[in-house]
């Protein structure tokens, strides 16, 4: 039929908002009344929930430049691992995701097209575990503030009705950081400062290696990074070892 039914879009409009408030609703509930400090897991959990045909995810914060994120939380161990190798390695689709502030999605790290993108990162995930990631921006002032990261084991596409739910996660989650920030007097730099701390060793690193070097930040922390990718650990274990002397990158 011609021209449809002049309500479907407000239909649609309609039941899209129903659903954003559901989940909005859903993650506020999820938090409840935890403390501070147990927010970031709970989120996480929360979020899996709301999104079981992936198997897991991580939330990231980007509160300046790309080489300063925070991983809020990860549902597990290989979610972690995916988020640590892209800040080890400074490229991945979080990354893009953040730079473009649009989804950017991978749903087969072993193709050509994907490892044409990602030549570093899509060889350490699927190393890790990895068939399929999935990156979303959070939403903020003219800007992405960090993004949701979901992953899959096995290679596949998102479905329609899982892209929407994942975007309206992706937004529930802009809305509850906010909304927790106005609700406690707390707000949400305690359990920020706490992500941040994770990866002090690192800024630590960096600067000892510039005095050791006598080099700028910025090489300093791409000499991090390709250390650690050439033994395949990860930057914060490599800066854990230059914080305890254990290695010193005047011995190359």
């Amino acid at each position: 039929m011609v021209g449809g039914d002049p309500q479907s879009g407000g239909g649609a409009e309609e039941a899209s908002g129903i659903e954003r408030a559901r989940i909005a609703h859903e993650l506020v509930a999820g938090m409840g009344r935890v403390p501070s400090a147990e927010v970031p897991d709970v989120l996480c959990r929360t979020c899996v929930s709301l999104l079981p045909a992936m198997s897991g995810l991580s939330v990231s914060v980007t509160p300046g430049d790309l080489d300063s994120g925070v991983v809020l939380c990860a549902s597990d161990g290989v979610a972690a691992r995916l988020a640590e190798i892209q800040y080890t390695l400074g490229e991945g689709p979080g990354r893009e995701a953040v730079r473009l502030r649009a989804p950017v999605l991978a749903p087969d790290l072993t193709s050509a097209r994907d490892i044409r993108r990602w030549p570093l990162f899509s060889l350490q995930a699927a190393k890790a575990g990895a068939g399929a990631v999935f990156s979303l921006p959070l939403a903020g002032a003219g800007s992405a503030l960090g993004t949701l990261d979901l992953y899959r084991r096995t290679p596949g596409s998102l479905r329609g009705a899982q892209v929407r739910t994942a975007l309206l996660v992706a937004d529930a989650i802009s809305l509850v950081v906010v909304a927790l920030d106005h609700a406690s007097p707390e707000g949400v730099a305690t359990w920020l400062a706490g992500a941040e701390a994770d990866h002090e060793e690192v800024h630590q690193a960096t600067g000892m290696i510039m005095v050791q070097l006598g080099v700028r930040a910025e090489e300093a922390l791409l000499r991090l990074r390709a250390r650690a990718f050439a033994e395949g650990r990860t930057s914060m274990e490599m800066a854990r070892a230059v914080v305890d002397r254990t290695l010193d990158l005047r011995d190359e």
